[in-house]
């Protein structure tokens, strides 16, 4: 039982770290939104397009590693949401699937759509992806609308242990304000993340000057959002698991208390979140100051880290249902068993080499650094 215990908390941190890493590999996303308006030029859009074409395969397969650790770790998700709130995966998956053949595509000479239709492919995911994502991840505190009956899994007739509750199949999750809030805080984060790597990566004096003035405007709209969303995260009634029966219940500022009763997850969200700000107002203030990103980058992972962390730790429901609360889903009810969470965890200490393949691979990317109208 301990084994496991720390297993399944051992692969929670795992999955929220792949989550808060894809959060900063957002940035993509956010410069791809922005392409037509610190892209003035012709030749500033190449620019644009060819720093964030060096990275996007990163975002793509963090998101693609996401899911597939949540289909090893806690099947019962996988199956419950991915099989039931389909349509928002799958509007997901399709703005990414976008992003592939637009940048496959886009500077190819008689490409069938042109240029321009590309580009547009490249602004919509860059605006839905991370609003989509956000709401998605606003239901591991909002809940969803679904069952579990796990005895189903005899019935031969049909052998189905989740079901929704809605017709929507997961656009719900969009009508609720709080997963709205949460998917636009990631937005206009995507973008401040996206500022800050065209200030790092492109020596071009008009993109410089037109990203840090842009800084501005965004950092309020995300404020705003992020402020909003984390007040009401703080005094939100969360739900709760009781360690001895497992019946969830709802607790008054449950989330709250988590942070209270794990110090450390508060530390952590404390310097996550002063980093955000550092890495901002630095660049805004200091004209030849190029380092944003990384000061930004690290303190939005620690920030969300902590955020997914507390959703599933301290006896915690992570995905929660507003349908039939006890068949919200908890790290324990919702684990593959101990064999498989073993095995899984001496793969994960190949985990190490991938990062610093990755670091090795980002560095050789940005050796060059964008200086003129370059083909990515």
């Amino acid at each position: 039982m301990n084994s496991i215990f720390f297993l399944q908390h051992y692969w929670w941190f795992l999955v929220s770290l792949l989550g808060a890493l894809l959060v900063f590999l957002l940035f993509v996303q956010g410069g791809q939104s922005l392409l037509f308006t610190i892209g003035k030029t012709e030749g500033q859009r190449k620019m644009l397009l060819a720093s964030t074409g060096r990275k996007w395969e990163f975002t793509f397969t963090t998101l693609v590693t996401f899911g597939g650790a949540f289909f090893a770790s806690f099947p019962l998700f996988y199956s419950t949401s991915f099989g039931g709130a389909y349509w928002v995966w799958i509007l997901i998956l399709l703005c990414f699937v976008l992003q592939a053949v637009s940048y496959e595509y886009e500077a190819k000479k008689g490409n069938l759509l042109g240029t321009k239709t590309y580009r547009v492919f490249l602004l919509l995911n860059g605006i839905l992806g991370p609003v989509l994502i956000g709401a998605a991840v606003g239901t591991f505190f909002n809940g969803a609308e679904f069952f579990v009956r796990k005895n189903q899994l005899t019935d031969t007739m049909m052998p189905v242990i989740s079901s929704w509750a809605t017709p929507w199949h997961g656009l719900e999750a969009v009508l609720v304000i709080w997963n709205v809030f949460l998917g636009l805080a990631i937005f206009f984060l995507a973008r401040i993340l996206g500022l800050l790597y065209f200030v790092n990566n492109i020596y071009d004096d008009e993109i410089q000057k037109r990203s840090r003035k842009r800084l501005i405007p965004e950092t309020i709209c995300f404020l705003v959002f992020f402020l909003t969303f984390l007040v009401h995260w703080l005094i939100q009634d969360g739900f709760a698991v009781d360690p001895t029966t497992k019946i969830v219940s709802l607790e008054a500022y449950k989330y709250f208390n988590n942070l209270i009763e794990m110090p450390a997850l508060l530390i952590v969200l404390l310097i996550g979140v002063v980093g955000v700000l550092y890495g901002i107002l630095k660049t805004i203030l200091v004209s030849d100051w190029k380092k944003g990103i990384w000061f930004s980058g690290t303190g939005a992972v620690l920030t969300v880290l902590v955020v997914l962390l507390c959703a599933g730790w301290n006896n915690t429901a992570y995905y929660p249902s507003v349908a039939d609360l006890q068949s919200s889903l908890t790290i324990e009810n919702s684990s593959s068993s101990l064999y498989t969470l073993r095995a899984m965890a001496y793969v994960s200490f190949l985990i190490p080499f991938v990062l610093a393949y990755i670091y090795y691979a980002w560095r050789a990317l940005d050796l060059h650094k964008i200086k003129t109208d370059v083909e990515y």
